[in-house]
């Protein structure tokens, strides 16, 4: 009897270790991935070198900030249509986007374009 209560105790110490280990190891991998977004958020770079290519794209006055990022996405304008999203939520301009037909290019930002569907006349500042 007192064998079977070393081996149950060895086993739930053992147990409990292991989900520990996991516990940890998940929480670096949502870290690190939650780490990777925010960087990619503030330092995406554009998709080609100046001069690149000049896209067409029309914005409908009802589209949402997701489906933009789908657009562009699709227009090869941007790699990630979900985190162009993003980059435009936690922008100033995100309720400034107009509707129409604008000209973007593959060497701008995610911010240079959305500075242009915002008709932003101010579009160097200062940093």
């Amino acid at each position: 009897m007192g064998n079977s209560k070393v081996v149950l105790n060895v086993l739930t110490s053992t147990l409990s270790l292991l989900i520990i280990v996991l516990i940890i190891f998940i929480f670096l991998r949502v870290g690190n991935a939650a780490y990777d977004l925010g960087y990619r958020v503030f330092t995406e770079p554009a998709l080609e070198e100046a001069p690149g290519q000049d896209v067409t794209v029309e914005l409908d006055k009802k589209m949402t900030a997701l489906e933009l990022g789908g657009l562009l996405e699709e227009k090869r304008l941007v790699e990630n249509g979900l985190l162009f999203t993003i980059q435009l939520q936690i922008s100033d301009y995100r309720d400034k986007i107009k509707a129409g037909t604008y000209t973007l290019n593959t060497s701008q930002t995610a911010k240079e374009m959305i500075q242009v569907m915002a008709e932003d006349e101010n579009e160097e500042t200062a940093e």
